[in-house]
């Protein structure tokens, strides 16, 4: 199997886990598009999806799915989303598709975060993925030098723009020994929005696709 096979083996895993009769929560990246795919066979079992990407919603609406304002959900059970790292305990690096604030916002709503991958994104310890942070465009210069007196190597993403109208900061050479502690430490910059650190709110259960089947690892 080849990788895009593997992500499509994960994505159909995850299906097991849409409870029927409630909204599900959606992420976004390569791995949920084709998880979307697959979720439009069962748009008559669930009542609507909250989205965190507008590229999400989009394919959404595009299998008949209903797509849901959050702020009109008081309920999402399951949330289902990619990584693109995910270590031993499940805590994550997420924002390569620039969309990891409001990635952030619906897991913290869910009762159960469910993350899609295939095995190349295992890793032992977090970092080897740069850390995109989310930054109020005023204040890039000044979250950059707070980032390098971390260690860290902040490079401003070309031509992005998130949904959220702000820019990302791409942080190469990290080391990550802690990654609570480090998520709530670049949080508290002033100027940040959020980092793609997914650690205080980590996954719940990890579904790793590999030319073996199907993996499924617990928090």
């Amino acid at each position: 199997m080849n990788q895009d096979e593997l992500k499509r083996a994960a994505a159909r895993s995850a299906l097991d886990h849409v409870v029927p009769g409630t909204v599900i929560g959606v992420g976004s990246g390569s791995t949920v598009n084709l998880f979307i795919a697959e979720l439009g066979a069962l748009r008559e079992r669930i009542p609507g999806a909250v989205s965190s990407s507008e590229k999400s919603s989009a394919l959404l609406a595009a299998q008949g799915i209903r797509v849901l304002d959050l702020n009109e959900v008081s309920d999402v059970p399951v949330y289902v989303d990619g990584a693109d790292e995910i270590d031993e305990g499940l805590s994550m690096i997420k924002g390569g598709g620039a969309a990891l604030t409001r990635e952030k916002i619906v897991a913290a709503v869910a009762t159960t975060f469910v993350c899609i991958v295939d095995a190349s994104k295992l890793v032992a310890r977090l970092g080897r993925f740069p850390l995109p942070v989310e930054v109020i465009p005023m204040a890039r210069e000044q979250v950059a030098r707070k980032l390098r007196a971390m260690g860290g190597d902040p490079r401003l993403r070309p031509d992005v723009v998130t949904d959220n109208g702000n820019v990302i900061l791409d942080v190469h050479g990290l080391s990550i020994d802690d990654p609570v502690r480090m998520e709530t430490e670049i949080d508290g910059i002033v100027g940040v929005v959020t980092n793609g650190l997914f650690a205080k709110r980590g996954a719940d259960i990890a579904l790793v696709a590999s030319r073996g089947g199907i993996e499924t690892r617990r928090r």
